[in-house]
């Protein structure tokens, strides 16, 4: 009985990890693939170069407000936008991002 409510709990968590993953790669073909690669530089840097640099909260402080992070993360300029995502995109695309930690 133990094992079998163990299996249940493991196979719904990791089903609500593979929506998250999924909202953000969602969010990521909206609001960021025009400047963004996963894991290849394009007119923005790669999700993996940012997965190893930053934590969760910087990447969604950033996200946030670019205009005002930029200096704070030693960056010369920022030419990305705000976006004004729901804090579930924020939340998903944040994940998303950490998610290419260690890919290249």
């Amino acid at each position: 009985m133990k094992k079998s409510i163990l299996i249940i709990m493991i196979t719904t968590l990791s089903c609500f990890a593979q929506n998250t993953h999924v909202n953000g790669e969602k969010v990521f073909k909206k609001y960021c693939w025009g400047c963004h690669h996963q894991t290849a530089m394009a007119f923005g840097p790669p999700f993996s170069e940012i997965a190893e640099k930053r934590s969760k909260a910087q990447i969604m402080a950033y996200i946030s407000s670019p205009k005002t992070m930029y200096k704070e993360f030693g960056y010369k300029r920022s030419v990305m936008t705000q976006l004004h995502l729901s804090p579930e995109e924020l939340d998903a695309i944040s994940d998303y991002i950490l998610s290419y930690k260690g890919k290249k």
